[in-house]
């Protein structure tokens, strides 16, 4: 390794400390978080840059490790850093003050939901072509009866979260293919374990609620055109909700 590319990094490091040193003690995980984004900006740590060891920053920010921990592992599982046994936490994805619109958490949050939407997606949309195609009749009826009931909680100006992911639930199990639902489930996982509430918006994407409706029903009808259409759709437009916070358009 060229010896000013040694004294960079090892420079970098030693800020590292510095900055770590005068974080003040934190006790939420979206704080550790906070915390890690402001380090790493402010060392202008680069992509394939290492992070501190664990129980470095867990001592520095008077934590548990199981905290640290956890938080990086949601990173990893967001593709912001990468992870690995005996070479320690390295960085994968840019963390620079690129946008002055909005604040840096937000920036992070964002970019983070753009990579698990575009893996999302195709699945979503897959899922939904293979459980119009087929699905049974009592399956079909069971599609029906989640958009129903998501619908009636949507309406009352309820928490209708829990009652979406039950009707995506049904689609899942309507493929006969249980690894929708795990992979699909575990990306989701890996940002809102930590972020439960992107932005500030825990209703994120509620504008898409309606379109669940005429979904339901192009699968009830085996109408795989539609179904795919709106499932797409769908998906297009928590992207561009996504795009317009990173924008500084919506951030209330």
């Amino acid at each position: 390794m060229p010896e000013t590319v040694s004294r960079t990094r090892q420079a970098k490091a030693e800020t590292n400390k510095d900055l770590l040193q005068h974080l003040r003690p934190l006790t939420s995980e979206r704080g550790v978080l906070d915390a890690l984004v402001e380090m790493i900006e402010s060392a202008d740590l680069q992509i394939g840059d290492r992070l501190p060891p664990e129980v470095e920053i867990a001592n520095r920010l008077n934590v548990g490790r199981s905290t640290i921990r956890e938080a990086l592992k949601a990173w990893q599982g967001m593709g912001i850093v990468v992870r690995n046994k005996g070479a320690g936490t390295t960085l994968a994805a840019e963390i620079s003050a690129s946008s002055i619109r909005i604040p840096m958490t937000l920036k992070i949050e964002a970019e983070s939901l753009l990579r698990t939407n575009a893996v999302r997606r195709p699945l979503e949309i897959e899922a939904v072509k293979i459980a119009t195609r087929l699905a049974t009749s009592q399956q079909r009826k069971i599609i029906v009866a989640r958009m129903a009931e998501l619908m009636a909680v949507y309406e009352a100006g309820e928490d209708w979260r829990p009652a979406d992911a039950r009707f995506h639930s049904a689609i899942y199990e309507a493929t006969g293919n249980p690894l929708f639902q795990q992979l699909i489930s575990q990306m989701h996982s890996a940002f809102h374990d930590i972020y439960e509430t992107p932005f500030g918006k825990p209703h994120l994407g509620e504008d898409t609620i309606p379109l669940h409706r005429p979904l339901a029903e192009a699968i009830a009808a085996k109408d795989v055109e539609a179904a795919v259409r709106l499932a797409a759709e769908i998906s297009e437009m928590v992207e561009i909700a996504v795009l317009e916070v990173m924008k500084g358009q919506k951030i209330d």
